[in-house]
């Protein structure tokens, strides 16, 4: 479950990402165009400590463009380049927030979303109290996956950033997708992901275990 508020973010994550997205190698937009979101979806952290969500943002003409982010309340000793900026939430207060493709709590939920098909989490409002759920904008679904224990991810042996971004945690091998819709067929277990306008399933990332 993904606990959401109503509440006010400065700078929005558009706004941090708009700003952040065109010095990333693997990003491609029209020029002058806004930066727009297409839609996303979200894991859940088992500690409840890190907001997972991934976003999936156009600019213009351009390819919609992949992008893991995690939330936390305060910043990461040696995760410098993989910040994205930090926001004011008006309930939640300053948050730090980094390219999750850095982030071992990232990497783990995305390990077991693919090898053992744990899927996005149900977000959700307290509303007097009782949960009020938010549709989901996404379809993800998962080939190849395993129910079986995948190898927990307290660190990262190293992080490839290209398209698609490779993660190495042990024995688990991560693939991210950043631009969404180019030819790609990687290895392992898949994750796909369809949304309004794309009613085709789209690889979204891959993962095995060496």
């Amino acid at each position: 479950m993904a606990l959401l508020h109503r509440a006010e973010v400065h700078p929005s994550k558009i706004e941090l990402l708009a700003a952040w997205l065109p010095g990333r190698s693997w990003f491609s937009g029209e020029a002058g165009a806004d930066l727009v979101r297409v839609a996303a979806y979200r894991f859940d952290d088992p500690a409840g400590e890190v907001g997972i969500e991934t976003m999936l943002v156009r600019a213009g003409a351009g390819p919609v463009h992949q992008v893991p982010l995690t939330y936390r309340a305060a910043p990461v000793d040696g995760a410098e380049t993989w910040l994205v900026g930090t926001c004011e939430h008006s309930v939640l207060g300053r948050r730090w927030v980094y390219d999750a493709c850095g982030d071992p709590v990232y990497a783990a939920a995305l390990a077991e979303a693919v090898l053992a098909g744990a899927g996005q989490a149900q977000a959700y409002f307290e509303v007097d109290g009782r949960r009020e759920y938010r549709a989901p904008s996404m379809a993800l679904t998962t080939e190849g996956a395993q129910p079986a224990a995948v190898p927990g991810i307290a660190a990262l042996d190293r992080v490839e950033d290209g398209d698609p971004t490779r993660i190495v945690a042990g024995p688990l091998d991560l693939a991210v997708v950043r631009r969404l819709g180019a030819p790609v067929d990687l290895p392992g277990s898949r994750l796909t992901g369809s949304w309004e306008g794309q009613p085709t399933p789209l690889p979204l990332a891959y993962a095995s275990v060496r």
